[in-house]
């Protein structure tokens, strides 16, 4: 793990692997971005590329100042990174406080397909959450809960929908709730496209349910399959404890901790591997411009199936198998495995 740091602005880049083709990952605002957290990040995209078979590394940066000066820290992170974009060093994925309109002007010298990154990829990540999901234990029949709702909600909801699935708990940081008769995804798109971050108020009126109740309800709601994603870790191995699902699904990476996939593991609770339900994504922005984006959708499904399907094999699990995987590309191209595998701190 290599860290660069830059000159002009409180920002870094944690780059994971050297001897790569390219490395890419989200940029990160906020008052202090932590570098451990980054270098976790950097790592979980790093086995998202190897179980892909990409010989491309993971990377993550931070951009850190008061909220005042965002703008003119984001701008001064942009204006250095161009240098690392031109070269194929690090190319920026949009996170938490950056904007695609931020990183504008250094998509021209990214290879990826500019259309497919932001919005797109992060749809892309919703769908292949559902086909983990849905390779895991099955989603037809099914009741499934959403920690952590964000633009991507929707399309998760409507996925989930579509498989036969229907979401009976929703939270986000203001609270949570419980309907019993499943979300309708329609209802769920106009609530985020009319309340954005009061998507929870908006939905406990359009939807069956008994009101808000905290966030932390949610983990006691009784379901088949867990999505989480809000942050990072933010299944701990006491939340493992209390979950009544047959799977847990991260929908946001490193959604768990390696304590939690030891309880998971102990009540055989299926713990799907972040760099394989969130490969979407990535197979979004690398996808050729000579098909459509349903041709992409679909082979977001259809991979991510297979990937989660190879990983079941594994007597040790799907977290460790899928990480054999990974390892097993990652040997044919480097002398040395990263030390460390893709989980919360």
């Amino acid at each position: 793990m290599r860290l660069h740091k830059f000159s002009d602005v409180d920002a870094f880049v944690a780059l994971d692997l050297d001897g790569a083709e390219t490395a890419s990952g989200p940029v990160r605002w906020a008052r202090k971005v932590l570098q451990g957290g980054a270098k976790d990040l950097a790592r979980s995209q790093t086995y998202t590329y190897a179980v892909l078979r990409m010989r491309r590394s993971g990377a993550s940066a931070g951009i850190s100042s008061d909220a005042s000066a965002r703008a003119e820290a984001v701008t001064g992170f942009v204006a250095e990174a161009a240098a690392l974009a031109s070269g194929g060093v690090y190319l920026p994925d949009a996170a938490k406080g950056v904007t695609e309109d931020d990183l504008a002007s250094l998509r021209d010298a990214d290879p990826r397909t500019a259309a497919r990154l932001g919005g797109f990829a992060s749809e892309c990540d919703a769908l292949s959450a559902v086909a983990a999901a849905d390779a895991a234990v099955g989603i037809d029949g099914r009741s499934v809960v959403l920690e952590g709702f964000s633009a991507a909600g929707p399309t998760l909801v409507e996925a989930v929908t579509r498989r036969g699935g229907r979401v009976v708990g929703v939270a986000t940081a203001e609270g949570s709730l419980a309907t019993p008769e499943g979300c309708d995804p329609a209802a769920v798109s106009e609530a985020w496209a009319a309340s954005g971050k009061r998507t929870l108020e908006s939905l406990a009126e359009a939807c069956v349910s008994d009101g808000l109740d905290e966030p932390d309800a949610l983990w006691g709601i009784a379901a088949d399959v867990v999505f989480a994603g809000s942050r990072m870790g933010v299944v701990d191995h006491g939340v493992a404890e209390r979950l009544q699902c047959l799977a847990l699904v991260p929908s946001g990476r490193l959604a768990y901790t390696a304590k939690a996939l030891a309880v998971c593991r102990k009540r055989d609770i299926v713990a799907v591997p972040d760099f394989v339900s969130l490969a979407g994504s990535t197979i979004a922005a690398w996808s050729s411009t000579d098909i459509s984006d349903d041709e992409v959708r679909a082979a977001v499904a259809e991979t991510v199936s297979s990937l989660m399907s190879e990983a079941l094999d594994s007597a040790d699990g799907a977290f460790l198998g899928a990480c054999c995987a990974a390892e097993a590309f990652l040997s044919t191209w480097r002398d040395e495995l990263p030390f460390g595998r893709p989980l919360a701190s």
